[in-house]
């Protein structure tokens, strides 16, 4: 976070693919009842409850996640939010289709990317931010991760139950490798999307 406000503050770009430790998160639209744990359980099982600035209700991040940061100054590329949204949804569901040959889609009640043959099977968790048209959070896809975070949330509002891996999928075969790919594709196709 303190990167991401730092990169505003000198407008300047870069995209950010990580992993986080569990967690669960908290955006501007978490809702109380989405929570399923109290502190102090969480906390017993290192778990660490963290609110921030980001679209959204409650997510949980851990080891085994592609989660992605894009900081850009959309001011700059003369994009407007909307704009970017749409590009970074295209921009990670063409690269899914590219590396794992799995097709994913939007659901209009609910944010994140969902499996076309199964729409309440949710793969992809987004919550972006931007501020001063300068972007930050944005995506987390769940890849070899073991999803049981999930558990303590009603995620965006919905089923814990309803959260997928492309592990549990079976479409994982070098995640080292895969994961690489996946990063490169979506920068390429998000790159093009908002030049």
């Amino acid at each position: 976070m303190q990167f991401q406000e730092g990169a505003r503050t000198e407008r300047k770009e870069s995209v950010l693919f990580l992993e986080h430790y569990p967690c669960l998160t908290g955006g501007l639209g978490a809702k109380a009842e989405n929570l399923l744990a109290t502190q102090e359980t969480l906390k017993s099982r290192s778990i660490e409850l963290i609110q921030i600035n980001r679209g959204g209700d409650y997510t949980a991040h851990e080891p085994g996640q592609i989660v992605g940061y894009p900081h850009f100054d959309l001011k700059k590329r003369d994009k407007s939010l909307g704009t970017y949204l749409q590009a970074l949804t295209i921009a990670v569901r063409n690269a899914i289709l590219e590396i794992w040959k799995l097709e994913v889609e939007e659901n209009r009640t609910s944010p994140g990317l969902y499996l076309k043959d199964f729409p309440d099977k949710k793969l992809v968790s987004m919550g972006v931010y931007a501020k001063s048209y300068f972007t930050s959070f944005g995506f987390a896809l769940n890849g070899v991760n073991d999803l049981s975070t999930f558990q303590w949330i009603h995620p965006c509002g919905g089923l814990s139950s309803n959260m997928i891996s492309l592990k549990r999928l079976g479409k994982v075969k070098d995640w080292e490798k895969e994961k690489l790919r996946f990063a490169g594709a979506m920068l390429f196709h998000l790159e093009r999307l908002i030049l």
